[in-house]
């Protein structure tokens, strides 16, 4: 089964190539997703797409491989003095 990220890249390259009618497809499917996430949270607030929560499990994978740089809340403070 293809992941998400993989889903959302092969569907970004068909956009570019793809006709009006299937334009128009995902564009009804996009109204639908809209008007049906309005209707579960009527608050009206915006609900965090999936794409957000993929860039949060790579970053995490990358932090526990130890291939993210990351720095101490004193290095942080340091950096915003000096800006």
């Amino acid at each position: 089964m293809e992941s998400t990220l993989e889903i959302r890249k092969r569907i970004h390259e068909f956009i570019d190539i793809a006709d009006n009618r299937i334009l128009r497809i995902f564009n009804g499917i996009i109204d639908a997703e809209e008007k049906e996430n309005f209707d579960n949270d009527p608050s009206g607030y915006p609900q965090v797409p999936d794409y957000v929560y993929d860039r949060i499990e790579e970053a995490r994978e990358k932090y526990l491989k130890g291939e993210l740089k990351t720095s101490s809340w004193e290095e942080v403070k340091e950096r915003l003095k000096n800006i």
